[in-house]
């Protein structure tokens, strides 16, 4: 169902469709916040349309990552992941360990790249485990152009992500540029997730991506037709993210959930399998945003709810919030 909210045109659901093309004026700014608000108070989800990214910029992303994901095994080892670097992960590792759950290994390849990254020098002593705004990118020579697109398409997140914020604070009911000064700086991520096609039955309990909460205070997600994508609803099981060409799946994190004292909500999601030997591969592209590493990161509100303040007790800012997350996955 779609109805107008105001200026803002919302499409109904667990995980509404938002038009942002109004917010060039106050009171559409205003209407998409409010719709923005609704979403994170019950899903933590939502979709947006009319957000200014041109389709040719995305689409030149999304083959550029094709290209590389379908090299061969050993044309991606040579910007695989080291001490101390983003790159390419020939195994995403497992998203329910993030949550304290055993499970098999994730059926996708990463590639993952940092919006500080060019201006790290690599360092042979750092750990596996660096936090991604202190780790070198490691850029591939093939496919041409990638590491050139990867930047362009990291700009545009960004001046996308830098508008969301400013909606996140008057939906909150805070100065439009609250968050301006903690994410000025900010140590984002830009990645490529490539789930190959299922060649044999998975392991008991595998999915292309397990369940999973994210750590940051904002995703940016665009997916294609593959489908796969589903959103934890309590008392009703998994839902279904549709895809819309053009737009992008926008998700809050636990720092944005421990930031509004439990307000919003972090939700649990997943990418399933399709049946062997019938499904295509499947591509997402997800640009995490993460505030200032030295940003300070305290409640807005107070927790209503101690079993959520118990489970997203947060640090002091991103760097510390980040370290505590990464020691109990890779531990």
């Amino acid at each position: 169902m779609s109805t107008s909210v105001e200026d803002a045109t919302v499409v109904g659901g667990y995980v509404p469709v938002i038009d942002l093309s109004g917010t060039d004026t106050p009171a559409g700014r205003l209407a998409a916040a409010r719709a923005i608000g609704a979403a994170c108070e019950t899903s933590g989800f939502f979709t947006v349309v009319g957000h200014g990214v041109g389709q040719e910029l995305i689409d030149r992303m999304y083959e550029t990552s094709r290209a590389f994901f379908e090299l061969p095994a050993e044309a991606k080892a040579e910007v695989a992941v080291v001490p101390g670097s983003n790159g390419f992960y020939a195994s995403a590792g497992c998203g329910s360990k993030s949550c304290g759950v055993e499970a098999p290994p994730d059926l996708a390849e990463v590639y993952s790249a940092s919006v500080r990254g060019d201006g790290v020098t690599p360092r042979p002593d750092a750990a596996y485990a660096t936090v991604p705004w202190q780790a070198a990118n490691r850029w591939p020579e093939a496919p041409a152009g990638f590491r050139e697109v990867y930047r362009e398409y990291g700009e545009a997140m960004e001046r996308l992500a830098g508008g969301l914020i400013r909606l996140f604070a008057l939906a909150l009911g805070l100065d439009e540029g609250f968050f301006d000064d903690k994410t000025d700086r900010h140590a984002s991520t830009v990645s490529a997730n490539y789930y190959y096609p299922l060649t044999e039955p998975p392991m008991d309990g595998q999915l292309r991506k397990g369940p999973h909460a994210d750590w940051g205070n904002m995703t940016i997600l665009y997916q294609d037709a593959a489908g796969g994508l589903q959103v934890e609803r309590p008392g009703h099981g998994w839902c279904d993210v549709p895809y819309t060409r053009g737009s992008f799946v926008v998700n809050i994190g636990d720092m944005m959930e421990f930031w509004t004292g439990g307000r919003w909500v972090s939700t649990m999601h997943q990418v399933t399998n399709p049946a062997v030997g019938e499904g295509r591969a499947r591509i997402s592209l997800p640009f995490f945003h993460i505030p200032n590493p030295d940003a300070p990161i305290t409640p807005l509100f107070p927790f209503s709810n101690e079993r959520t303040a118990e489970r997203i007790k947060g640090a002091a800012t991103p760097q510390e919030w980040f370290e505590q997350r990464m020691a109990d996955v890779f531990s």
